[in-house]
């Protein structure tokens, strides 16, 4: 347990120093960058592969790979859009895959590795421009992945009774979800509340695109738990402490954050100013 919390405190120390320590974008560019090339390097762990030796030798280069594309992305934006849409029509797909699952896993093949490569640079691409929007807009992403998650543990704990995938993450319950939503709905109540000068009609938009954010969120933790269970793998990986890897710390925000950047740049188009 210490183990765990000193992990948690070091990387809240890193990622809040590089969202507001400094205007530079620099170390948020570093951040996401380094991020996207162990999320990579972890992802093509979880692929059927042939032998140990090559299996780690592929890996780091998919990783030195998922790494380049976010790098490109991060540069071009129009390539960002493109990852950002290609990412909510894979989610979409998944639905499908999380509902089947185990009765039907065709999705476990080589495609993945083109999905991991989408996702994770969709992901980090769309963290990286939530950013530089304003920081306090990805703090408000972060608040809405952490408060679903842990409103879930915490309810899940205590009333959880009705499973919500039992095939794929037997410990999340329908209750657990419905103590998640509420506790995001606080956190949404307060922000619109306090700090958005919206008519009636924006603050409607932005309370669907907060919720759909929180329900992708859950998705994106589904599924990821979903293809470890396919690999036979408890954890993505151990760089992390007491957390395990790196994609055992985004997975929520691996769909999470597309389908929130994506929803602020049509909010922005139509005239929603935030």
């Amino acid at each position: 347990m210490l183990e765990r919390i000193i992990t948690a405190l070091v990387l809240v120390a890193v990622v809040l120093s590089c969202m507001f320590a400094t205007t530079s974008q620099y170390p948020m560019l570093v951040l996401m960058i380094i991020a996207a090339g162990a999320a990579g390097y972890e992802w093509f762990k979880l692929m059927p592969h042939q032998t140990e030796s090559v299996r780690k030798l592929k890996a780091a280069g998919f990783g030195v790979f998922t790494a380049f594309i976010s790098g490109l992305a991060l540069y071009f934006s129009d390539l960002a859009l493109l990852l950002w849409s290609a990412s909510i029509l894979t989610w979409l797909c998944s639905l499908f895959w999380v509902k089947s699952y185990p009765e039907y896993d065709g999705w476990y093949n080589a495609t993945l590795h083109l999905i991991g490569l989408v996702l994770i640079s969709a992901a980090v691409t769309a963290i990286f421009k939530v950013w530089e929007s304003s920081p306090w807009w990805l703090m408000y992403l972060f608040l809405l992945v952490w408060g679903a998650d842990s409103g879930a543990y915490f309810v899940g704990r205590k009333l959880g009774k009705r499973k919500l995938a039992p095939d794929v993450s037997p410990n999340k319950s329908i209750e657990g979800l419905i103590g998640g939503i509420v506790t995001v709905a606080i956190v949404i109540v307060i922000v619109q509340y306090n700090y958005l000068a919206l008519t009636l009609p924006q603050h409607i938009l932005f309370l669907i695109l907060s919720i759909v954010t929180v329900f992708s969120s859950v998705l994106g933790d589904l599924f990821e738990s979903m293809i470890k269970r396919r690999a036979g793998i408890k954890d993505s990986g151990r760089i992390l402490p007491g957390h395990g890897g790196v994609l055992d710390r985004i997975d929520s925000l691996l769909a999470a954050a597309p389908i929130f950047a994506a929803g602020m740049y049509v909010l922005k188009l139509i005239g929603v100013n935030l």
